[in-house]
């Protein structure tokens, strides 16, 4: 089955379960005059509805690149997850501004058995939907059934916990109905708007997962010839299509040929272990100045500040070393950056020196 059957699967399966528990928590709400139980039943309608939208933005991703989309449609799974959000982020404001009245004006409810037991069995349900959907979605990739299977644990609980104000209403006749009502609202904003966040900062391009970048950078530097990878830089074209480009360093005598099969090689084996399409750049290593860069990085040693130097490159003809260096983002960059410039003419004044701007965009 492939991906996008797999998310059709699983999010069909999810509207139907839903739909089912909308029909019984609407029926009882209505019965027992419960504001809790028929908030709960809302959301689930919107939960269906964000299955629904799941499976048209997968269809719609899955669409063949173009001309005039060269890169494919997959992005489009990034505005499904923010319709999502935008539905539930609704769901709960409505919810909040139907249940603050009721803290002040509290219902009269009437729970019977058989909706204390039909609740009960929704808790069941909607842990076991979400565990599913969660897993199905983590398994391929998929941010909007993640989203979908987290939001479909905080129904189960919201659900256990207007069972248990059930129980004390039954009980110690207190309602706790608006008070609820409340809570669940605010649980429901919370996650739309995190789930709202996650999706917006894929689509602006989030930092590079540090796990990921150092598995590809220590991938590549298995190859015998590689002695360093270096500016790791991956963009996201939707969730199963990521492109990017490394740099990586080797001897200065290949040949243009061994260059061009290394390039190949690299290109060949991340995709092949990581499914994502890498550019290859080159940094020249020259041994005879290595001595130099062996001061140099004893100097960056001293500057926390600094993360790392690489691109280290002598032009002996014009008396010139070029290095990039990655500095924090939160440093004083121009000063570390004059401090190691002065502190490595001073050791070696008969060379000119360019430093290059790097920034820590992976680990």
């Amino acid at each position: 089955m492939s991906r996008q059957d797999k998310i059709v699967k699983t999010s069909i399966i999810g509207i139907v379960v839903n739909l089912i528990l909308v029909a019984f928590k609407a029926t009882i709400g209505i019965l027992v005059n419960s504001i809790a139980i028929t908030l709960d039943a809302v959301n689930n309608l919107t939960d269906a509805l964000s299955s629904i939208i799941i499976i048209i933005g997968t269809k719609l991703a899955g669409k063949a690149p173009d001309k005039n989309h060269p890169y494919g449609y997959g992005r489009i799974e990034y505005f499904s997850s923010v319709i999502i959000a935008a539905i539930v982020l609704w769901a709960g404001i409505t919810a909040l501004m139907e249940s603050w009245p009721k803290i002040f004006n509290p219902d009269v409810t009437s729970y019977t058995t058989v909706s204390l037991v039909i609740i009960a069995v929704a808790v069941i349900v909607k842990f076991a939907l979400g565990k599913y959907v969660k897993n199905v979605g983590e398994e391929i990739n998929s941010q909007a059934l993640v989203a979908s299977g987290s939001d479909a644990f905080f129904d189960a609980i919201l659900s256990l916990s207007t069972l248990v104000a059930a129980i004390i209403s039954i009980f110690w006749h207190i309602s706790l109905e608006g008070i609820l009502g409340v809570i669940i609202s605010i649980v429901i904003i919370k996650a739309s708007i995190d789930m709202l966040r996650e999706t917006l900062d894929s689509m602006i391009g989030a930092r590079v997962d540090s796990d990921l970048s150092q598995k590809i950078k220590s991938s590549i530097c298995e190859i015998p010839q590689v002695y360093g990878a270096y500016d790791l830089s991956l963009h996201n074209y939707g969730p199963e299509d990521m492109q990017g480009s490394v740099h990586v360093e080797i001897d200065d005598s290949l040949t243009a040929l061994e260059i061009h099969n290394l390039s190949r090689m690299i290109s060949f084996k991340i995709f092949e272990e990581f499914s994502i399409i890498l550019t290859v750049g080159i940094y020249a290593r020259n041994d005879k100045f290595s001595p130099i860069r062996n001061e140099l990085e004893n100097i960056v040693s001293q500057y926390e500040e600094v993360l790392e130097i690489h691109g280290f490159i002598a032009y002996e003809d014009q008396n010139l070393i070029t290095f990039d260096m990655i500095v924090d983002f939160d440093a004083d960059r121009q000063r570390v950056k004059n401090e190691i410039l002065t502190k490595i003419k001073e050791k070696h004044p008969e060379f000119d020196y360019i430093i290059i701007d790097d920034y820590d965009v992976s680990d």
